[in-house]
């Protein structure tokens, strides 16, 4: 702490032997002894709970994190939740209509077969007034239709 050597010490213990004398001496060292104790224990319980506040900082931050974490977990399960109900939302939407997802199908059936075929069989639909309905119900019925076997 102090940077004190043998030779700024015995100097002054001299200057106090020659300031307060012989018979003095030892009472005042016991004194300045006693003053020395209680400042060290001061300064070691002052350190200690210096120690313990920032011990408690990083708890706090610890509790602070711990409750972002779990914030963010909630978003995180909320957010999946949203993701499913819209999942089976589009799934019954897609039940409800399934035209639209059977001439999306039969659309990409029939991607590879001539433009002629495909364009006959829509032409039938619109004469038929179904438009598409009828291929709905059956998708098999659909695609053989297409073929221009049905």
């Amino acid at each position: 702490m102090f940077d004190i050597g043998f030779p700024e010490f015995f100097l002054a213990a001299v200057v106090a032997l020659l300031v307060i004398g012989p018979e003095r001496l030892p009472g005042a060292l016991r004194t300045a002894g006693l003053w020395l104790g209680r400042l060290r224990r001061s300064y070691y319980n002052v350190k200690t709970e210096i120690e313990r506040e920032i011990g408690m900082d990083d708890v706090r931050r610890q509790l602070h994190n711990e409750q972002v974490m779990a914030d963010v977990r909630r978003v995180e399960r909320e957010v999946q939740a949203f993701g499913a109900g819209a999942a089976e939302d589009l799934q019954l939407a897609a039940d409800v209509n399934p035209g639209a997802t059977a001439k999306s199908s039969a659309a990409s059936a029939g991607a590879g077969a001539p433009s002629g075929s495909s364009q006959a069989a829509d032409g039938a639909a619109a004469l038929d007034g179904t438009d598409g309905a009828r291929e709905a119900a059956d998708p098999a019925e659909a695609t053989h239709r297409n073929d221009g076997s049905g």
